[in-house]
């Protein structure tokens, strides 16, 4: 049993596509109103149907005024990692601190490529990313950055402006480096859909996490701890797949709280994989306060 016993958050996936934007603005304003923590906005700018992330958060968050924002995760070989963190902290004194940088080290090299960016794999992928970790921690709260390394050089840049609240930066992984460079470095780590990384094979990769935060004198309850769930509530609802989480909302409520005390997990993005509309009012309405309740209960003992 694995819980960290941090406070529970839940958001929802924005579509990123040019053609499902009408649907995507409906949903970000339902998320907010239906009291959702987080609106996750993947990065993958390589696809041509795909609107850039970080103009897509930004419109989305003029048309909200509670929600946060989370990049789920952004592509660190597509971003300097000062620039980056200039777009983070600017985003947050104009949204009043709505933001949350999730980041990657760049899963699809020869994608990466075709825009120009370096197609970094392995150790260099791994490396390059703590170098970049390195920046963003630096830049975020705005001191003075100064990197002369073998991926950066950045002769004395003062960043800013300040947050008005701390950007966590979370890191995207699945592989051991990268989950230890999670441990050591990030404010969390965000965890691929539960298709990609299943439920039985999370507890390896905290254990990672946790020995990697140990050894680098972290406490391994300060991280937060992301998982991205895609599937289908409502068993006339089930995609004809069935891959991810189908079920009613009862099952749904059970596995999430499961996964909450026994695998670890404090934040759960919801990915439809049908009837988005009526996927996100079932999970915000029934769902969400039904697992807040049940992890609350567990947790005292109830």
């Amino acid at each position: 049993m694995t819980d960290y016993r941090r406070p529970l958050s839940f958001g929802v996936h924005a579509e990123p596509s040019a053609a499902a934007w009408p649907l995507t603005r409906l949903m970000s304003r339902r998320a907010e109103d239906s009291g959702l923590d987080y609106i996750a906005v993947q990065d993958h700018p390589y696809q041509p149907g795909h609107l850039e992330a970080w103009t897509l958060i930004s419109h989305l968050s003029a048309l909200t005024d509670r929600i946060s924002f989370l990049t789920d995760v952004a592509d660190l070989q597509l971003r300097p990692p000062a620039m980056l963190a200039k777009a983070a902290a600017s985003l947050s004194v104009l949204t009043d601190g709505r933001v949350q940088l999730g980041v990657g080290g760049g899963g699809i090299p020869d994608a990466i490529a075709s825009m120009g960016g370096p197609a970094r794999r392995g150790r260099d992928m791994v490396a390059y990313a703590e170098d970049a970790l390195g920046v963003l921690r630096t830049a975020l709260p705005g001191g003075p950055v100064q990197v002369d390394s073998p991926y950066h050089a950045i002769g004395g840049y003062q960043a800013g402006p300040v947050p008005p609240k701390p950007v966590g930066v979370w890191l995207g992984a699945q592989k051991a480096k990268m989950l230890a460079l999670a441990g050591r470095v990030a404010d969390g780590w965000i965890s691929p859909l539960n298709i990609y990384v299943t439920p039985q094979e999370v507890p390896s990769r905290q254990r990672i996490i946790d020995e990697a935060a140990l050894a680098a004198g972290r406490d391994p309850r300060s991280l937060r701890r992301v998982y991205n769930v895609t599937g289908a509530i409502g068993p006339s609802g089930a995609p004809r797949s069935g891959r991810g989480l189908v079920g009613d909302v009862r099952r749904w409520v059970d596995t999430l709280t499961e996964w909450t005390v026994d695998l670890g997990f404090d934040t759960f993005v919801l990915w439809p994989a049908t009837d988005p509309e009526r996927q996100l009012a079932l999970f915000a309405d029934e769902i969400v306060p039904a697992v807040r309740e049940r992890v609350d209960a567990e947790r005292s003992g109830r």
